[in-house]
């Protein structure tokens, strides 16, 4: 089995006065071969990934994979957020977050709360993006379709059939 390098660490985003947490493994010898960032639910943080062990798979497969906290959530309860929850986040943020840890091309793993953070980004960030995997995200209502239509990202998106309140056009 590959030997994987965890760690842990803070990123500052401009428009925040706290830092952002985040969790990080890669492979502990060699260049990674894809960066992945993961975000998380509302009732969930870094330490989900962490705990069921997505972390270190994506390691030991060869990815750089970064959890990130949530602000107003985990470990990084004391960043204010930059938007309400259901309205979509600047594209910026993400950008911000992904220039400062070199997370380009990135694939970009979002459940449920952080689609609105990671929609914005998607759509107006698609050069920056590798692949995206939308699990359930809130704010799909808040696009029209000829926004999603203009993705060129490979996106898989992935939801249940009790996720009922997703927007009809995304």
């Amino acid at each position: 089995m590959s030997e994987v390098k965890t760690s842990e660490g803070s990123v500052e985003v401009e428009s925040f006065k706290a830092p952002l947490f985040y969790r990080q493994s890669e492979p502990a010898a060699g260049e990674a071969k894809m960066l992945v960032l993961l975000l998380h639910g509302i009732r969930f943080s870094s330490e989900n990934w962490l705990n069921i062990g997505t972390l270190e798979t994506l390691a030991k497969a060869g990815c750089r994979a970064v959890a990130l906290d949530l602000p107003e959530l985990g470990r990084s309860k004391s960043a204010k957020a930059p938007a309400s929850v259901g309205e979509p986040a600047p594209a910026a943020f993400l950008k911000e977050v992904c220039d400062q840890l070199s997370l380009s091309p990135v694939v970009v793993i979002s459940p449920s709360l952080s689609g609105m953070y990671s929609l914005p980004f998607l759509l107006e960030h698609q050069p920056l993006i590798r692949g995206y995997v939308p699990i359930a995200p809130i704010c799909t209502e808040r696009f029209t379709a000829e926004q999603y239509r203009s993705v060129k990202v490979p996106t898989l998106i992935v939801y249940g059939d009790q996720d009922t309140q997703l927007g009809e056009a995304s």
